[in-house]
């Protein structure tokens, strides 16, 4: 899918764009491309000049070949933006492509994105764009404001882990923890680690990405300004995130403590019986040992005295066992 946005009246409108006659009749400063096929890439080749690199999205590209700045001025960046999903989170690679002046086009600079799926980010900028005129001016704001709410995103996404996490503290803290509840808490608890842990690299990723567009030198004063805000921002989450995860620590520690409590309480009762049961065996390995006369037999209420010894036997250590609180 191909799309390409423009400014009209300080607003950005999404055009989808299916020919490449109709490429032509648009002057961009984004464009958008998803999942792009062969015939979407010859047409951007042909209209913008640009060649879109083979392993543009490719995962295995090594970290310090995720920046770089072209002799032609082109700058590419690959940055990581994050999709919560409950069923299946993910990190989606983006591949930017900043074209900064394009003298055949009479253009100041497009931005090309390439991307395997949609991106909520993506959804978020148009949709913020929409509603804020002025908000976009030309291609560099358009990607520092996709970083921007690639931050909101991801405070977003915590601000619902914070929420997933009191209910989970409650279920634990009121106690009574069966095993069957203890199973589905620790499910809720890998997940939200798992998320934090995405959320924090995610947060690592775009701080190296705007760096490196301050680094540039290519940004204005007020763009300056608003990538050291988006910094900040970035900054604000750490402290988030590693609470989140002391507080995943804890309620993994408590649910593992009602686990061996209930485990406990199995042994427990495993223990009571295997004592309560000792005097009865014992009195029954006695009288049944092979003597030259049996004494249950040498008695008219030999076995009946037997049984009840055995009985008593059996009963004298639970009651004290009850007594001591240890049956509850």
């Amino acid at each position: 899918m191909l799309n390409v946005f423009t400014l009209a009246n300080g607003r950005l409108f999404q055009e989808e764009i299916e020919s490449l006659e109709a490429l032509t009749r648009f002057k961009p400063i984004w464009v958008d491309l998803e999942n792009p096929t062969p015939e979407e890439r010859r047409w951007v080749k042909q209209h913008f000049g640009l060649s879109i690199p083979e392993d543009a999205m490719d995962d295995d590209i090594e970290e310090s070949a995720r920046f770089f700045e072209e002799d032609n001025g082109e700058l590419h960046i690959r940055s990581d933006f994050l999709i919560d999903d409950e069923e299946n989170p993910r990190a989606i690679r983006v591949a930017f492509i900043l074209n900064q002046h394009n003298a055949e086009l009479k253009s100041q600079g497009v931005l090309f994105s390439i991307h395997d799926e949609d991106v909520p980010v993506f959804r978020l900028l148009r949709m913020r764009a929409r509603r804020m005129p002025g908000l976009i001016e030309d291609a560099k704001d358009v990607l520092l404001m996709l970083f921007d709410a690639d931050a909101e995103y991801c405070a977003d996404t915590l601000e619902d882990i914070y929420d997933d996490l009191e209910t989970v503290s409650r279920q634990v803290l009121a106690g009574d923890v069966t095993d069957n509840k203890a199973g589905e808490v620790l499910a809720a608890i890998a997940r939200h680690e798992d998320m934090s842990g995405r959320i924090r690299r995610n947060v690592m990723d775009t701080r190296r990405a705007v760096s490196f567009l301050m680094r540039s030198r290519m940004l204005n004063a007020e763009q300056f300004e608003d990538a050291r805000q988006i910094l900040r921002d970035l900054d604000s989450l750490d402290g988030h995130t590693a609470f989140l995860f002391d507080k995943i620590n804890f309620l993994m520690d408590a649910t593992v403590g009602f686990i061996n409590i209930n485990q406990n309480k199995i042994i427990k009762i495993f223990s009571v019986a295997s004592v309560a049961l000792l005097p009865p065996t014992l009195i029954a390995s006695l009288y049944g040992m092979n003597f030259q006369y049996m004494p249950e037999l040498s008695q008219k209420w030999g076995y009946p005295f037997a049984l009840g010894l055995m009985v008593l036997s059996a009963v004298v250590p639970m009651l004290y066992f009850r007594k001591r609180g240890w049956l509850k």
